[in-house]
């Protein structure tokens, strides 16, 4: 057990995910990366471990029951606690457009997040500093999208659009659910960032990229619940 607080961040082995736990544990943080491969989990915890962050891995492929049905006792038994869970992983399927591609997107978008938040949710709720971040797209707000269609207009792909909106819809209905308690529950646009999702013309480097996922993972205990925030702005739905 550790006295420190402990972090999951999903879909965290490459890109985003793995600078968001960089960023935490450069911030002192216990951090366990999900992984679904194991072999790439121990190789990025090896490298974080020579950079001097208690970094800890586990396999999670988040559309496994048997995969999310095992992470209460792994963090009960190894930490005594969860603090913190960045929902990160997550698909985007930018050249289909059918049911299969509707499907597959909210499998891991909507439904992954959803059981892996349930399945930790009392260690969250017991925890004193409980933040769960969900990494959402401004490509699900529909505020945005109906505002200014012409920006975002050739990079909305429904099935990704719908799941994004539907994960921002799951945010406002759990932080309303555990209002009154200390879980802050959030939703983040890390911005168009430079990753095999976003591609290499994404104006964003991934430090940048990971910093309102971390932000919102560390938040005061006055600070907000229940929105939508870029780098400190808040975002309509």
């Amino acid at each position: 057990m550790t006295p420190k607080t402990v972090a999951l961040i999903t879909g965290a082995n490459k890109g985003l995910g793995l600078e968001i736990v960089r960023q935490l544990g450069e911030r002192g943080l216990v951090v366990v990366l999900g992984a679904r491969d194991e072999a790439k989990g121990a190789a990025a915890v090896a490298e974080l471990s020579k950079q001097g962050i208690d970094a800890h891995a586990v396999k999670l492929d988040v559309t496994s029951p048997d995969d999310v049905a095992r992470l209460p006792g792994f963090f009960s038994e190894k930490f005594g606690r969860l603090d913190v869970l960045v929902n990160n992983a997550g698909v985007a399927e930018w050249r289909a457009d059918d049911l299969g591609s509707f499907r597959r997107t909210f499998e891991t978008n909507l439904f992954g997040v959803v059981a892996v938040t349930y399945a930790l949710l009392p260690l969250l709720k017991a925890s004193p500093v409980g933040r769960i971040v969900n990494q959402s797209s401004v490509l699900g707000s529909l505020t945005s999208l109906q505002q200014k269609p012409k920006m975002f207009g050739n990079f909305v792909i429904p099935a990704y659009t719908a799941s994004k909106a539907a994960l921002n819809g799951f945010t406002v209905a759990l932080a309303h659910k555990t209002r009154g308690t200390a879980l802050k529950v959030n939703s983040a646009h890390p911005g168009w960032v430079r990753t095999e999702l976003g591609g290499q013309d994404a104006p964003m480097n991934v430090v940048d990229g990971a910093k309102t996922a971390v932000n919102l993972a560390t938040l005061p205990a006055d600070g907000p619940t229940g929105q939508f925030f870029h780098m400190g702005e808040p975002l309509p739905w």
